[in-house]
């Protein structure tokens, strides 16, 4: 309870169906159902076949159901789009993970995986540039000589291996 986790969760087999309309959708849904059980979504990424968040807990034993509404919700829009939208399999989620940081330097090294994954991932250069994420907010918070720092003190986000990579 009241604690910081890191939450990713991947598509089945990866398949791309957060496409762009579907995007703003899963961001939508993920802010509403979270507040709903009274979390904080801190920062956000939302790539074409996952995503990451850093959250803060009211109650930690929420957390499956609000993974279950968030992804019902989503498989059901999704299953809903044009099959231009979509791939065949009517599964969509796979699963989720979560992590608690253990503290404030094992926090930012996610934060930093986490903004930086439309880099990783190779969407964009440059993370201005990536639409469905918290770093706008968070540059615009900090700016450019804090923010810089940030991904300069915490080196280790690059080498960092996640559960989601095997999901």
């Amino acid at each position: 309870d009241h604690s910081p986790y890191f939450i990713t969760a991947a598509t089945y087999h990866h398949q791309r169906l957060l496409t762009d309309p579907i995007k703003p959708e899963l961001h939508r849904i993920l802010h509403r159902v979270f507040a709903e059980y009274g979390w904080r979504i801190d920062h956000w990424v939302i790539l074409d076949d996952h995503y990451h968040l850093l959250a803060t807990s009211r109650t930690g034993q929420d957390l499956p159901r609000i993974i279950n509404k968030v992804h019902n919700q989503t498989a059901q829009r999704i299953n809903r789009s044009p099959p231009t939208h979509r791939r065949a399999h009517k599964r969509v989620w796979y699963n989720y993970w979560d992590y608690c940081p253990r503290n404030e330097r094992d926090y930012r090294v996610r934060l930093c995986y986490l903004l930086n994954n439309p880099c990783k991932h190779g969407y964009v250069e440059d993370l201005h540039d990536w639409p469905w994420s918290s770093f706008r907010s968070l540059f615009g918070e900090r700016g450019d000589e804090e923010t810089r720092r940030l991904f300069r003190d915490h080196p280790e986000y690059r080498t960092l291996r996640l559960p989601e990579d095997d999901l």
